[in-house]
């Protein structure tokens, strides 16, 4: 039998006037990975707090068994900002004491993307004070993951990982035997995880069995067994009033209703988008020419991150971008903007950004512009336009659209300045597909945005007449709003996945695998070339002959220099360990270390790039 690890009791919170819970009552066992949903404000965050005991109730009781040992991530960390990541993670262990633990070197490697932490300036010596706070956030997690508590509260544990990082937490939480309640926006995540959902709605919980599909499945059989409650109920009154006026009532048979099986639910249900219709009207907004790329090559200050790229964005095209952070997917956002913007005239490093002429383009960047705090909701709208034409004979009012992104006539006066995170994402969204564009980029539109909110956008976008790029961590907003995937490997290369994000997923790891099996064969001496990473891509080109010999032999010189750069790797921790005390030493050694992993870093890449020629 599971071990009841907390109980809350007719527990209620007000804020103001406001009954945030009314009389909840729920329990979380031993094994439970719960998913906490609910609209922004309804007070899924309040929930999580007080079972972590750092908000208290107004009401009622929440009791915990004796011994309980306690981890939550919150919004806002508590790190020290003038220690290192090293003494906030790995404490005081030893190099060879962690990395000898594959536990640790899992956590870290998931996280950070690697032992060294790439994107750190120090690696594990990086100071906390001046990083991000995305990056102070993964450093939170990952102190907290490397405990061993019997409960984990998380609140909003994806935020700022890639989709890689939220697969691997995926994983990692499937694999432990600790409690979990987690609050995130992430539906994919909460379907791979969670056995059990709590639905906080209006001061109640409601709580569903299974993950997250399943919990769709069974508020919408709730919800039909509802209305046909009031559908009875009508129909009685009507009847009753027909008595009234006519005499004694006719005898009617009793209808029967009966629950069907979750597919039975959807099955009259029409696809989201009628893709033929939209590519009629796309083409009638835009014409033939949206954004041609020929030959474009794409820097972020002196680094090279996309090379001679031809591509097209036509006329109803719905992209999602995947890419390992800093591969250039906001970069390459930003040069067609830019290319927008200037009418033609600025372009990227070299190559060619051509613009339809009747391209209206809106962007939305992953930093939430500023208004006036003073300003209303609808008011802010209203200074864009008063009505929207949202195709296909959809025209909305501001008003409107505010109601359909969750701002209630209440809502709709409140001040910009009194907004959440989450609320002025959704303004800023809403701003937006008020000036009716026909060509949408948006940059991680999912941040700070609850479920509620991303069905109502999802169900906007379903019917919205023209092109569209997106760049999101979150798989299910990828998967249900676009066509077509394309993905930035790091190899300054673009490349189209027939699959999607599994695809994404195995050619990344396949990756990963090419450069240990490099290396591997490199150590010991092997001749033979390892497997290409990810497979040919159609149209690749392919070497025979000299050519291919010439290949091979370049890329057995590499494996020799990688492994050499192994050793020389390896050496320099030795002597990072054997001088720990000397300030002075470790610094020159900390340089020296990151020159050779910078180097290896390159001729891996060249040898990928010889490799899926081979």
């Amino acid at each position: 039998m599971a071990v009841n690890l907390a109980t809350i009791e007719s527990v209620t919170k007000v804020y103001g006037t406001r009954a945030l819970l009314d009389g909840v009552s729920l329990g979380v066992s031993e094994g439970d990975r719960i998913g906490v949903v609910g609209r922004n404000g309804d007070g899924k965050t309040t929930l999580i707090r007080m079972l972590a005991k750092l908000e208290e109730p107004d009401g009622g009781r929440i009791t915990w068994s004796g011994g309980l040992q306690l981890d939550v991530l919150t919004q806002h960390d508590s790190l020290d900002p003038t220690a290192t990541i090293r003494h906030e993670v790995i404490a005081d262990r030893a190099d060879h004491e962690w990395l000898g633990d594959a536990r640790i070197r899992d956590i870290i490697e998931g996280l950070f993307g690697g032992l060294d932490l790439p994107g750190f300036p120090d690696g594990l010596d990086t100071v906390i004070g001046p990083l991000s706070g995305g990056e102070r956030r993964r450093i939170a997690l990952a102190k907290l993951l490397l405990g061993s508590p019997d409960l984990i509260v998380l609140d909003e544990p994806t935020n700022h990982l890639d989709v890689e990082g939220i697969a691997w937490l995926a994983r990692h939480l499937q694999s432990r035997r600790s409690g979990l309640v987690c609050v995130t926006h992430d539906r994919w995540f909460l379907d791979q995880v969670c056995t059990r959902m709590w639905d906080v709605q209006h001061g109640a919980v409601h709580e569903y069995e299974g993950g997250y599909s399943d919990y769709v499945f069974a508020r919408a059989e709730r919800s039909r067994i509802e209305a046909v409650e009031e559908q009875k109920r009508q129909n009685l009154a009507r009847k009753e009033l027909a008595w009234l006026r006519r005499g004694a009532p006719a005898r009617t048979s009793k209808p029967r209703y009966r629950i069907e099986a979750a597919n039975a639910l959807i099955a009259d249900v029409p696809e989201p988008r009628d893709k033929s219709e939209l590519m009629k009207f796309a083409n009638a907004r835009l014409g033939r020419t949206v954004f041609d790329l020929e030959g474009v090559t794409v820097k972020a200050g002196p680094k090279l991150l996309m090379e001679n790229i031809t591509w097209q964005l036509g006329p109803g095209d719905r992209i999602g971008l995947l890419g390992v952070n800093g591969a250039g997917k906001t970069s390459l956002l930003r040069a067609m903007r830019d290319a927008y913007a200037s009418e033609g005239d600025v372009q990227p490093t070299s190559g060619v950004i051509k613009v339809g002429k009747t391209v209206r383009l809106a962007y939305l960047s992953q930093e939430v512009a500023e208004l006036d705090p003073a300003t209303r909701v609808l008011q802010a709208v209203e200074q864009v336009r008063s009505r929207v034409d949202l195709g296909k004979g959809r025209e909305m009012s501001a008003g409107q659209l505010c109601e359909q992104f969750g701002f209630g006539k209440d809502k709709q006066w409140t001040p910009v300045g009194d907004l959440s995170g989450g609320e002025r994402r959704r303004l800023q969204l809403l701003r937006l597909l008020m000036d009716e564009p026909n060509v949408l980029f948006l940059d991680e539109p999912t941040n700070d945005l609850d479920i509620e909110t991303l069905n109502q956008l999802e169900d906007l976008l379903d019917g919205w007449p023209g092109s569209m790029v997106v760049i999101s961590h979150d798989r299910f907003f990828i998967e249900r709003t676009t066509d077509v995937t394309y993905a930035l490997l790091g190899d300054r290369r673009m490349r189209m996945l027939p699959n999607g994000v599994d695809e994404y997923l195995e050619r990344r790891a396949a990756m990963a695998a090419a450069v240990a099996a490099a290396a591997s064969a490199a150590a010991t001496g092997a001749t033979a070339a390892a497997p290409a990473a990810g497979g040919t891509e159609a149209g690749a080109p392919t070497l025979s002959g000299g050519d291919l010999r010439a290949a091979k032999k370049e890329m057995q010189k590499l494996e020799r220099q990688i492994a050499k750069l192994d050793e020389k790797e390896s050496k320099l921790h030795a002597q990072l360990a054997e001088h720990a005390a000397d300030f002075s030493k470790v610094a020159e050694l900390d340089g020296r270390l990151r020159a050779v992993r910078d180097e290896k870093e390159e001729l891996e890449m060249s040898w990928l790039e010889l490799a899926e020629q081979v």
